[in-house]
């Protein structure tokens, strides 16, 4: 028989489970969309953030700079002055432009941008090259004089690890090799300071061209790489071969992995800008020089090719369409800029080696 007493006893708490597994419910609800909201939220700030975070850097005026920066810091401009003021903007701009600097970012959206590193990774082979230059060859009167000490310092600080993230961060070793140039560039403009040098001669330039020749060269041919072709293996070892003997080459296709044309072309734009700025200075410091080698032209021909790679990217991505396809093609338009501007340097370096 059935226990009525227990049965009507136990109704209440029969009642109320129902709405305790409604409070449950709605709060489980609840909870769920605040999170999904907080999330949303989240995801919408980052995805603005990194927009705001990938505009290029412009274009800034280089003699009008380092003049301010004289004035401001009283100091006088001398030979050599132009270029280590610029020198130190270019690198400053990798932690002073919006959201920093970002290719060692452990956190969104900095983690989920990959345009902005490699554009940063460009303009710091040029800051990095420079700097080589000026300890090497830009401050010595001859290959076996005494290299000056800041720039001893200033160039392994440039050359740390892009993605650090701490101990050291890339972003610290990056501003003690700006706070060695501003030192040295201290002595320089000092009357009294006889330590510091800037030596403004034809082959000290030459050298540094070479090294830029160097790097247009790589990107040019990366570039050209988007759409894929044949190309002659000359990287093969020679032989020894028999009269009348036709030596074999192997062909192979290259092409760059899809996943990488972006990468490459905002590379591309990076050491262009970088470049442009450098090149600016070069022809303030070295104007006597490049005037009596009649090359002050070739010069500003460079400067007006990189200058024109820097047009805005109007499509929300970097399309590789084939050569004469329908779509455009950014990587083979950047190759023409650069190769073009590759052209130049050689031109130009064999002006400076003419007596």
């Amino acid at each position: 028989m059935l226990d009525w007493k227990n049965r009507a006893g136990s109704a209440p708490e029969r009642a109320a489970e129902p709405k305790s597994a409604t409070r449950s419910y709605f709060g489980g609800l609840l909870f769920s969309r605040a999170l999904a909201t907080l999330i949303g939220l989240y995801l919408l700030v980052a995805i603005a953030l990194g927009w705001y975070w990938s505009q290029e850097p412009a274009l800034f005026p280089v003699q009008q700079n380092a003049q301010m920066a004289a004035e401001k810091e009283g100091k006088q401009m001398v030979i050599g002055y132009t270029t280590v003021e610029t020198l130190k903007t270019v690198a400053g701009t990798l932690l002073t432009k919006p959201g920093g600097y970002i290719s060692n970012d452990r956190f969104p959206p900095g983690l989920w941008m990959d345009n902005t590193p490699s554009w940063e990774y460009g303009v710091l082979v040029q800051v990095r090259d420079l700097s080589r230059a000026m300890r090497k060859d830009f401050a010595r009167s001859q290959s076996q004089s005494t290299e000056d000490a800041d720039l001893a310092k200033a160039e392994p600080r440039f050359n740390f690890d892009n993605k650090s993230w701490v101990l050291p961060s890339s972003e610290s070793e990056y501003q003690e090799g700006i706070n060695s140039l501003s030192r040295y560039q201290a002595r320089l403009s000092d009357p009294s300071q006889k330590s510091a040098l800037f030596y403004a001669r034809a082959d000290n330039l030459n050298n540094w061209l070479g090294d830029v020749g160097t790097r247009l060269g790589s990107l040019s041919q990366r570039l050209s790489a988007s759409v894929g072709r044949v190309k002659l293996n000359t990287a093969l070892k020679t032989e020894v071969l028999a009269p009348g003997q036709v030596p074999q080459v192997d062909e192979e296709i290259v092409e760059t992995p899809w996943m990488q044309i972006d990468n490459v072309f905002y590379e591309a734009r990076g050491q262009a800008w970088a470049l442009s700025h450098l090149l600016r200075a070069i022809e303030v410091d070295f104007a006597d020089v490049l005037a009596k080698k009649n090359a002050t032209v070739s010069v500003r021909q460079i400067i007006r090719e990189l200058e024109a790679s820097q047009e805005p990217v109007w499509s929300p991505m970097i399309l590789n369409g084939s050569g004469f396809g329908v779509l455009a093609n950014h990587s083979l338009v950047m190759a023409n800029y650069i190769s073009r501007a590759n052209a130049a340097v050689i031109d130009l370096r064999q002006l400076l080696n003419q007596g």
